[in-house]
């Protein structure tokens, strides 16, 4: 399982690298997030033996136990999925990067959890571009309050924005591209709010099945999982 974890790296790094070419990018402009979700800390150990060294998860709990698990210093933890007050404090020590920020109370109780060790967290703003009632994320209309708010924290860095497409086939991914031209629209309409710790390099935007549609449009983050560590066992 090793080498077809390395393979499988491999793999989705020259489709970045081809999506890149197309696009007019370098490919070390997009960070890989391999999401590890369900899947054993020994598969993650394999994938940061190859190389790979930024890892998410979309469950506090997961997350957590696999930071306490894995004392690496060079691994950057993601938080992908969907977020809770009361989880914060959990992750806070070591967590990197925190994707699915939607509401302002979120920052406020990362910044007063980060505070007490010293320690800065990089955000994005999760924005609903699917239009689906399953998916998390605040709307366009919310961002201006969540990014005046962030610039006067000191222990927060809101760096950009993350979306989730729809789900579709990798052969219906150009049916999602407006919803990548939309989260990047709404970056660029708000670029005017980087001041403090607000700065809107980043979109995370695609995943195993969207990633090039997604680059083309101009994703720094794509967050791939099944293309990496294979389908995953939900019982």
């Amino acid at each position: 399982m090793s080498e077809e974890i390395c393979e499988n790296i491999k793999k989705v790094t020259d489709r970045i690298a081809q999506a890149c070419s197309r696009a007019g990018r370098h490919p070390e402009g997009v960070q890989l997030v391999a999401v590890s979700k369900l899947k054993p800390l020994q598969d993650i150990k394999t994938a940061f033996g190859c190389g790979q060294l930024h890892f998410g998860e979309n469950r506090a709990r997961e997350l957590q136990d696999k930071m306490e698990a894995y004392d690496e210093d060079r691994v950057q933890w993601h938080m992908v999925g969907n977020l809770q007050t009361n989880k914060i404090k959990y992750m806070v020590e070591r967590v990197n990067w925190i994707h699915s920020i939607e509401k302002k109370k979120y920052l406020r109780e990362i910044e007063k959890r980060a505070s007490r060790i010293d320690r800065v967290i990089n955000t994005l703003v999760q924005i609903n571009i699917s239009g689906e009632d399953q998916k998390s994320g605040c709307t366009a209309g919310d961002v201006k309050e969540i990014l005046e708010y962030a610039q006067g924290l000191q222990h927060v860095r809101v760096r950009g924005l993350m979306g989730m497409a729809t789900f579709v086939d990798p052969d219906q991914a150009e049916q999602v591209r407006p919803q990548f031209q939309m989260l990047r629209r709404i970056r660029d309409e708000h670029r005017s709010y980087e001041s403090g710790n607000v700065r809107l390099e980043h979109l995370s935007m695609g995943m195993t099945n969207d990633m090039e549609v997604a680059i083309e449009e101009g994703s720094t983050m794509v967050r791939v999982g099944r293309a990496i560590f294979g389908e995953r066992n939900y019982e």
